[in-house]
């Protein structure tokens, strides 16, 4: 950080630190004065009607989102919600949301808001359908490596880092060493939650800028069908020990054709509410790895309900107290794909800068080249030029829902198979999603032409004279 932003961070930290004082004594009457000091600092990076909603919702004592935002800052250790509001906030929101969109206009290609990358390709499960089992478990990250990622991505306008695998916690300590470095950044890790314990929970909230996605799959029985027996119940104890030490967590749930009623059920969202878990990250099963069952791929009517279900569980009166993304369903609010470093990408454990943690190809590798040239870099410029692959933002992914475009895009530029263990063409990917693909095409646009829909194109989205 600059001594202009160390100075910035110490005063806006003062002044949070009595606004969440001052809320607490009264959550229902304070909170809009909240919304009203975060609109002082980003009112003109976002629109204007954001804020008004945010404070007609905090004004609502029975909205939802009102709720969920006392749970955040009543339930959640103090130092945690000071070091997020900072990074996530200031760091991600403020900095980096204003130096990602000028880079974007200067060089003219993708700036991401988020890089997701993998440690290790090491994990202690093997999960039915995972495509990280694919990688053997000798590849990992240096943490120089990890280091360089954060900085350059960081001078890049990039705030936000995500870690995958294999298990990204075998690397906890690494983890732990870029928090306390970056502090103007926010970390979170998808982690299967087996190697959490006492010891590292204090050091999280000493940290506080580092939350979590547990993996996690509905019942018992439709979890560990999956993940192994015993694993259901081990994820429950782990979110006991954190909700004891008043940590930030969320889930990570693979819906599949087999599982997608487990993970939608009133009984689970309940479940995960009182286990504390403040945000959930839902994922479309792909096919993805040579032993990969296209037949866990959602069907098309299946893919139809949790649609609705999105809808009708974020609903702020009526809805649940969690934040809830799915990242295939949702493709309406970003304007499609996201992937290629529009805003993320991923680095995998040998180093190779993927457009998509689910879409193993590259031309780039961080051993090899910067961040920016692999932005500029034949693969991510056909994203750049080609995105959004469909009008129809609920077929937003060029794999899953347009696997013509993924063909396309390999081919024209050669990149090579990342898989580590059995390299594959394009042509044999794309097959396993073809026949989904399809079938979803007519049903996704008549629900896209039934239903009304938000305009994704703000100033992260934006058509260029160039590009799509």
């Amino acid at each position: 950080m600059t001594f202009k932003e160390k100075t910035e961070r110490a005063i806006v930290g003062q002044i949070v630190k009595r606004l969440l004082k001052y809320v607490k004594k009264d959550p229902d009457k304070n909170m809009p004065k909240l919304v009203g000091f975060a609109e002082m600092f980003v009112g003109k990076i976002f629109p204007s009607d954001n804020f008004r909603k945010l404070k007609e919702g905090a004004a609502d004592p029975n909205n939802n989102w009102t709720g969920l935002a006392k749970k955040m800052i009543t339930e959640i250790d103090e130092n945690i919600v000071l070091k997020m509001i900072l990074a996530f906030g200031l760091g991600a929101g403020v900095h980096g949301t204003k130096t990602v969109r000028a880079n974007r206009e200067k060089y003219d290609c993708n700036f991401p808001w988020v890089i997701l990358m993998s440690p290790t390709s090491a994990c202690n499960l093997r999960c039915k359908g995972c495509w990280a089992a694919e990688y053997d478990n000798k590849k990992e990250l240096t943490y120089d490596e990890m280091d360089s990622i954060v900085t350059q991505g960081r001078e890049l306008g990039t705030h936000f880092y995500m870690f995958t695998g294999g298990e990204p916690l075998i690397r906890k300590n690494d983890i732990l060493k870029l928090c306390r470095k970056f502090q103007d950044c926010v970390f979170l890790v998808y982690t299967n939650s087996t190697l959490i314990d006492e010891k590292f929970c204090e050091e999280v909230k000493e940290v506080g800028n580092l939350t979590f996605a547990l993996s996690i799959e509905g019942s018992e029985e439709s979890n560990d069908a999956r993940r192994g027996d015993g694993i259901h119940k081990t994820v429950l104890s782990k979110m006991e020990l954190m909700k004891k030490h008043k940590l930030l967590y969320g889930i990570s749930v693979c819906y599949t054709s087999q599982n997608l009623e487990a993970v939608t059920s009133d009984e689970f969202v309940d479940k995960m509410i009182e286990m504390g878990v403040k945000f959930s990250w839902y994922f479309n099963y792909m096919p993805v790895g040579a032993h990969a069952v296209p037949d866990l791929i959602p069907r098309v009517e299946q893919r139809k309900e949790l649609y609705h279900w999105l809808r009708k569980v974020r609903n702020s009166k009526t809805g649940k107290k969690m934040f809830i993304v799915d990242f295939q369903n949702d493709g309406e609010y970003v304007g499609g794909c996201i992937a290629g470093g529009r805003n993320y990408f991923h680095v995998n454990p040998a180093g190779d800068i993927e457009p998509c943690v689910f879409i193993h190809f590259a031309d780039s590798n961080i051993r090899e080249h910067t961040l920016l040239q692999a932005l500029n870099n034949p693969l991510f410029q056909e994203y750049y030029h080609n995105q959004p692959f469909n009008d129809n933002h609920l077929r937003p992914c060029p794999m899953l829902e347009n696997p013509e475009k993924l063909r396309e895009m390999i081919k024209k530029t050669g990149a090579k198979s990342t898989d580590f263990l059995a390299p594959e063409d394009v042509d044999t990917v794309c097959a396993r999603c073809d026949k989904f693909a399809q079938a979803w095409k007519d049903e996704a646009q008549k629900l896209w032409d039934s239903t009304p829909h938000p305009n994704p194109k703000t100033q992260y989205y934006r058509d260029k004279k160039n590009n799509r």
